[in-house]
């Protein structure tokens, strides 16, 4: 008799959580440290990959800033290098309303000053979902897929080429990050 066969799950390799204030400048912020976070993970700017993420991160920390902020709150970036591709989360404080999941984000019109969030996400992220949290708030979660992501990992981690399904995890420690109390 045999086991029947345990799912498997994405390895995360790399993380990089940071809190930015939902202002516009936190917006850019987490903009330009996402496109620095991928470049120390080896992936470069300019590629399309890096490409995607940093439009991907741009609308959500904007709308996270614009339709999620709560006064005094921040808003939360994080970064994974998982198994074949890269995850952006971008969480905020704000219960309400949940923005509309994939297929169901509605077309902007041609002349409408915003709406385009979404739009975008849907059109560049691999998958994308939205999540709710404790305490209230909401995350939104999209993944962009990273053609020979081994070798980026190997390479990116100085160990030699070995044929296996998941790199080592990394045995530094994740550096701290900063958490505001709610």
């Amino acid at each position: 008799m045999t086991a029947p066969p345990t799912p498997q799950h994405p390895v995360t390799v790399r993380v990089f959580t940071q809190r930015l204030s939902a202002t516009p400048r936190g917006a850019r912020l987490a903009r330009h440290l996402a496109l620095h976070q991928l470049h120390t993970w080896g992936i470069p700017h300019g590629t399309d990959a890096s490409d995607t993420v940093a439009v991907i991160v741009a609308e959500l920390a904007a709308n996270a800033v614009t339709h999620g902020r709560v006064p005094g709150r921040d808003f939360e970036l994080r970064l994974s290098l998982v198994t074949g591709s890269v995850r952006v989360e971008v969480t905020d404080t704000r219960s309400g309303p949940r923005p509309p999941g994939p297929g169901d984000v509605p077309a902007a019109r041609p002349l409408d000053e915003g709406g385009r969030g979404l739009v975008l996400v849907e059109a560049l992220a691999d998958r994308w979902e939205v999540l709710d949290r404790e305490p209230p708030g909401k995350t939104v979660r999209a993944e962009v897929d990273l053609p020979g992501w081994l070798s980026l990992v190997r390479r990116s981690s100085g160990s030699p080429s070995r044929s296996t399904t998941a790199p080592p995890p990394d045995p530094r420690p994740e550096p701290p990050t900063c958490r505001s109390l709610p």
